[in-house]
Protein backbone atom coordinates (compact mmCIF):
# COMPACT_ATOMS: atom_id res chain seq x y z
CA UNK A 1 0.00 0.00 0.00
CA UNK A 2 0.91 3.28 -0.61
CA UNK A 3 2.17 5.69 1.82
CA UNK A 4 -0.46 8.35 3.92
CA UNK A 5 -0.53 11.30 2.09
CA UNK A 6 0.28 10.10 -0.91
CA UNK A 7 -1.98 11.28 -3.63
CA UNK A 8 -3.70 8.46 -6.41
CA UNK A 9 -5.56 10.92 -8.74
CA UNK A 10 -6.17 14.44 -9.33
CA UNK A 11 -8.39 15.59 -11.75
CA UNK A 12 -9.41 19.56 -12.75
CA UNK A 13 -12.40 20.99 -11.18
CA UNK A 14 -14.61 23.66 -12.11
CA UNK A 15 -13.56 26.91 -10.83
CA UNK A 16 -15.56 29.60 -9.71
CA UNK A 17 -13.11 31.89 -10.12
CA UNK A 18 -10.79 32.77 -13.10
CA UNK A 19 -7.92 33.58 -10.96
CA UNK A 20 -7.71 30.11 -9.02
CA UNK A 21 -7.82 26.56 -10.35
CA UNK A 22 -9.78 23.95 -8.51
CA UNK A 23 -8.71 20.29 -8.57
CA UNK A 24 -10.24 17.19 -6.72
CA UNK A 25 -7.56 15.04 -5.26
CA UNK A 26 -7.87 11.20 -4.37
CA UNK A 27 -5.28 10.67 -1.48
CA UNK A 28 -4.22 7.36 1.08
CA UNK A 29 -5.02 8.42 4.67
CA UNK A 30 -5.15 5.45 7.48
CA UNK A 31 -5.60 2.82 4.46
CA UNK A 32 -8.03 4.33 2.73
CA UNK A 33 -8.71 6.42 0.06
CA UNK A 34 -10.53 9.77 0.80
CA UNK A 35 -10.89 12.72 -1.55
CA UNK A 36 -10.90 16.44 -1.21
CA UNK A 37 -10.76 19.85 -3.15
CA UNK A 38 -7.35 21.45 -3.97
CA UNK A 39 -7.18 25.29 -4.87
CA UNK A 40 -4.20 27.31 -6.14
CA UNK A 41 -3.93 30.61 -7.88
CA UNK A 42 -3.27 30.54 -11.24
CA UNK A 43 -0.36 33.42 -11.22
CA UNK A 44 3.17 31.80 -10.80
CA UNK A 45 4.53 32.74 -7.33
CA UNK A 46 5.63 30.51 -4.03
CA UNK A 47 2.57 30.32 -2.01
CA UNK A 48 1.66 30.41 2.16
CA UNK A 49 -0.80 26.95 2.20
CA UNK A 50 -3.78 26.46 3.83
CA UNK A 51 -5.57 23.28 5.27
CA UNK A 52 -9.25 23.47 5.02
CA UNK A 53 -10.77 21.61 7.79
CA UNK A 54 -14.67 22.14 6.69
CA UNK A 55 -17.49 21.53 9.29
CA UNK A 56 -20.78 18.97 9.83
CA UNK A 57 -20.80 15.76 8.91
CA UNK A 58 -21.41 13.98 5.85
CA UNK A 59 -23.08 15.99 3.04
CA UNK A 60 -24.16 18.80 5.83
CA UNK A 61 -21.44 21.60 5.45
CA UNK A 62 -19.87 19.72 2.44
CA UNK A 63 -16.61 21.91 1.31
CA UNK A 64 -17.85 24.14 -0.99
CA UNK A 65 -15.84 25.24 -4.52
CA UNK A 66 -16.50 29.30 -3.70
CA UNK A 67 -15.13 29.23 -0.47
CA UNK A 68 -12.08 27.31 -1.30
CA UNK A 69 -11.24 29.86 -4.50
CA UNK A 70 -11.92 32.17 -2.20
CA UNK A 71 -8.81 31.50 0.45
CA UNK A 72 -6.92 30.68 -2.64
CA UNK A 73 -7.57 34.19 -4.12
CA UNK A 74 -5.83 35.54 -0.83
CA UNK A 75 -2.96 34.22 -2.09
CA UNK A 76 -2.93 30.62 -0.95
CA UNK A 77 -2.73 26.73 -2.08
CA UNK A 78 -5.51 25.55 -0.18
CA UNK A 79 -6.65 21.89 0.16
CA UNK A 80 -9.51 20.71 1.95
CA UNK A 81 -10.30 17.25 2.66
CA UNK A 82 -13.77 15.98 2.65
CA UNK A 83 -13.00 13.52 5.32
CA UNK A 84 -13.21 9.82 4.76
CA UNK A 85 -16.70 8.38 3.32
CA UNK A 86 -17.71 11.20 1.84
CA UNK A 87 -18.40 12.09 -2.07
CA UNK A 88 -16.91 8.34 -2.80
CA UNK A 89 -14.25 8.06 -0.45
CA UNK A 90 -13.71 5.33 1.23
CA UNK A 91 -14.45 4.19 5.01
CA UNK A 92 -16.34 6.26 7.13
CA UNK A 93 -16.44 9.72 8.91
CA UNK A 94 -15.77 9.48 12.65
CA UNK A 95 -16.48 12.49 14.19
CA UNK A 96 -12.65 13.25 15.17
CA UNK A 97 -11.90 9.48 15.48
CA UNK A 98 -10.06 7.83 13.02
CA UNK A 99 -11.02 10.31 9.95
CA UNK A 100 -9.01 12.97 12.23
CA UNK A 101 -5.62 10.97 9.98
CA UNK A 102 -7.14 12.35 7.02
CA UNK A 103 -6.34 16.41 7.94
CA UNK A 104 -2.62 14.70 9.25
CA UNK A 105 -2.34 13.34 6.28
CA UNK A 106 -3.73 15.93 4.36
CA UNK A 107 -0.73 17.87 5.19
CA UNK A 108 1.72 15.80 3.15
CA UNK A 109 -0.87 16.00 -0.23
CA UNK A 110 -0.18 19.71 0.09
CA UNK A 111 3.60 19.39 0.57
CA UNK A 112 3.87 17.71 -3.33
CA UNK A 113 2.43 21.04 -4.62
CA UNK A 114 5.09 22.97 -6.56
CA UNK A 115 3.59 26.27 -5.67
CA UNK A 116 3.40 25.73 -1.41
CA UNK A 117 5.92 27.16 0.69
CA UNK A 118 6.66 24.09 2.66
CA UNK A 119 7.58 26.26 6.05
CA UNK A 120 4.08 28.00 6.12
CA UNK A 121 1.50 25.77 6.31
CA UNK A 122 -1.75 27.39 8.27
CA UNK A 123 -4.79 25.20 9.09
CA UNK A 124 -8.35 27.16 9.04
CA UNK A 125 -11.22 25.33 10.59
CA UNK A 126 -15.17 26.00 10.74
CA UNK A 127 -17.57 24.27 13.46
CA UNK A 128 -16.64 20.30 13.91
CA UNK A 129 -13.51 21.38 11.73
CA UNK A 130 -12.45 23.09 14.63
CA UNK A 131 -11.46 19.73 16.77
CA UNK A 132 -9.86 18.36 13.41
CA UNK A 133 -7.79 21.00 13.11
CA UNK A 134 -6.66 20.88 17.43
CA UNK A 135 -5.80 17.43 16.68
CA UNK A 136 -3.85 18.08 12.86
CA UNK A 137 -1.99 20.99 15.23
CA UNK A 138 -1.46 18.64 18.16
CA UNK A 139 -0.33 15.49 16.17
CA UNK A 140 2.29 17.65 13.68
CA UNK A 141 5.16 19.70 13.93
CA UNK A 142 4.86 21.60 10.98
CA UNK A 143 1.98 23.97 11.50
CA UNK A 144 2.43 27.57 11.13
CA UNK A 145 -1.04 28.81 12.82
CA UNK A 146 -4.09 27.75 13.43
CA UNK A 147 -7.12 30.12 12.75
CA UNK A 148 -10.80 28.47 14.67
CA UNK A 149 -14.05 29.90 13.56
CA UNK A 150 -16.99 28.81 15.71
CA UNK A 151 -14.75 25.41 16.28
CA UNK A 152 -15.84 22.74 18.72
CA UNK A 153 -12.88 22.26 21.63
CA UNK A 154 -15.00 19.83 23.30
CA UNK A 155 -17.06 16.57 21.88
CA UNK A 156 -18.54 15.92 25.60
CA UNK A 157 -19.92 19.39 25.14
CA UNK A 158 -21.05 19.20 21.77
CA UNK A 159 -22.93 16.27 22.76
CA UNK A 160 -24.64 17.80 25.80
CA UNK A 161 -25.26 21.22 24.09
CA UNK A 162 -27.02 19.47 20.69
CA UNK A 163 -29.48 17.38 21.26
CA UNK A 164 -30.22 17.18 17.46
CA UNK A 165 -26.59 15.78 16.79
CA UNK A 166 -27.13 13.03 19.98
CA UNK A 167 -28.39 10.30 17.57
CA UNK A 168 -25.46 10.66 15.14
CA UNK A 169 -22.84 11.03 17.73
CA UNK A 170 -23.90 7.82 19.74
CA UNK A 171 -24.19 5.93 15.97
CA UNK A 172 -20.22 7.41 14.69
CA UNK A 173 -19.04 6.93 17.95
CA UNK A 174 -20.48 3.58 19.35
CA UNK A 175 -22.51 5.26 22.83
CA UNK A 176 -23.32 8.31 25.14
CA UNK A 177 -20.76 9.73 26.91
CA UNK A 178 -21.99 8.16 29.92
CA UNK A 179 -21.55 4.64 28.80
CA UNK A 180 -18.04 5.25 26.60
CA UNK A 181 -16.43 7.75 28.44
CA UNK A 182 -13.12 7.10 27.21
CA UNK A 183 -14.37 7.47 23.76
CA UNK A 184 -15.23 10.87 24.24
CA UNK A 185 -12.21 12.12 25.71
CA UNK A 186 -9.94 10.53 23.23
CA UNK A 187 -11.56 12.52 21.07
CA UNK A 188 -11.51 15.71 22.84
CA UNK A 189 -8.04 17.64 22.29
CA UNK A 190 -8.10 20.20 25.14
CA UNK A 191 -6.34 17.62 27.36
CA UNK A 192 -3.43 17.35 24.85
CA UNK A 193 -3.30 21.07 23.96
CA UNK A 194 0.43 21.97 25.62
CA UNK A 195 1.38 19.41 22.81
CA UNK A 196 0.33 22.32 20.00
CA UNK A 197 3.06 25.28 19.24
CA UNK A 198 0.96 27.11 16.44
CA UNK A 199 -0.11 30.60 17.46
CA UNK A 200 -4.11 30.40 17.31
CA UNK A 201 -6.97 32.84 16.37
CA UNK A 202 -10.11 32.06 17.94
CA UNK A 203 -13.04 33.69 15.92
CA UNK A 204 -16.27 33.27 17.39
CA UNK A 205 -19.83 34.64 17.21
CA UNK A 206 -21.32 35.26 20.98
CA UNK A 207 -24.72 34.45 20.10
CA UNK A 208 -23.92 31.00 18.51
CA UNK A 209 -26.46 28.16 18.62
CA UNK A 210 -24.64 25.74 16.90
CA UNK A 211 -21.55 25.89 18.66
CA UNK A 212 -21.90 27.85 21.95
CA UNK A 213 -19.13 30.74 22.70
CA UNK A 214 -18.44 28.42 25.67
CA UNK A 215 -16.54 25.84 23.45
CA UNK A 216 -13.98 29.24 22.18
CA UNK A 217 -13.86 30.41 26.21
CA UNK A 218 -12.85 26.70 26.71
CA UNK A 219 -10.24 26.35 24.35
CA UNK A 220 -8.80 30.38 25.04
CA UNK A 221 -8.75 28.96 29.15
CA UNK A 222 -7.14 25.83 28.03
CA UNK A 223 -4.35 28.20 25.90
CA UNK A 224 -4.20 30.93 28.50
CA UNK A 225 -3.12 27.56 31.23
CA UNK A 226 -0.76 26.56 29.17
CA UNK A 227 0.26 30.25 28.76
CA UNK A 228 0.18 29.77 24.91
CA UNK A 229 0.09 32.46 21.72
CA UNK A 230 -3.24 33.31 20.62
CA UNK A 231 -5.63 36.16 19.99
CA UNK A 232 -9.79 36.56 20.10
CA UNK A 233 -12.08 37.86 17.57
CA UNK A 234 -15.50 37.79 19.29
CA UNK A 235 -18.59 39.23 18.10
CA UNK A 236 -21.46 39.87 20.21
CA UNK A 237 -24.33 40.17 17.53
CA UNK A 238 -23.44 36.92 15.18
CA UNK A 239 -24.54 33.43 15.76
CA UNK A 240 -22.80 30.68 13.70
CA UNK A 241 -23.34 32.04 10.19
CA UNK A 242 -22.40 35.85 9.88
CA UNK A 243 -23.56 38.04 7.24
CA UNK A 244 -21.94 37.88 3.74
CA UNK A 245 -20.14 40.82 3.26
CA UNK A 246 -19.25 40.20 7.21
CA UNK A 247 -17.84 37.27 6.47
CA UNK A 248 -15.79 38.27 3.42
CA UNK A 249 -14.29 40.89 4.97
CA UNK A 250 -13.07 38.80 8.23
CA UNK A 251 -11.56 36.30 5.75
CA UNK A 252 -9.63 38.73 4.05
CA UNK A 253 -8.22 39.81 8.05
CA UNK A 254 -7.29 36.45 9.36
CA UNK A 255 -5.28 36.06 5.57
CA UNK A 256 -3.36 38.88 6.64
CA UNK A 257 -2.97 37.38 10.21
CA UNK A 258 -1.92 34.15 9.00
CA UNK A 259 0.95 35.69 6.66
CA UNK A 260 1.99 37.88 10.17
CA UNK A 261 2.52 34.83 12.02
CA UNK A 262 6.07 34.36 12.50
Amino acid sequence: MADNGSIISKRIYPSPNPRVKLYEVTYWSGGVKVKGLLGEPIEEGQYEGILYLRGGMQHVGMVRPARIAQFASQGFVVFAPYYRGNRGGEGRDEFAGADRQDAVFGVDVMKQHPKLRKDRIHLYAFSRGGIMALWTAILRDDITSVVTWAGISDVVFTYNEREDMRRMMKRVIGGTPNNLPEAYRERTALFRIKEMDAPVLIIHGMIDENVSFEQAIMLEDALREQDMTYDTWYFPDYTHHFPAAENARIVRELCEWMKKVE
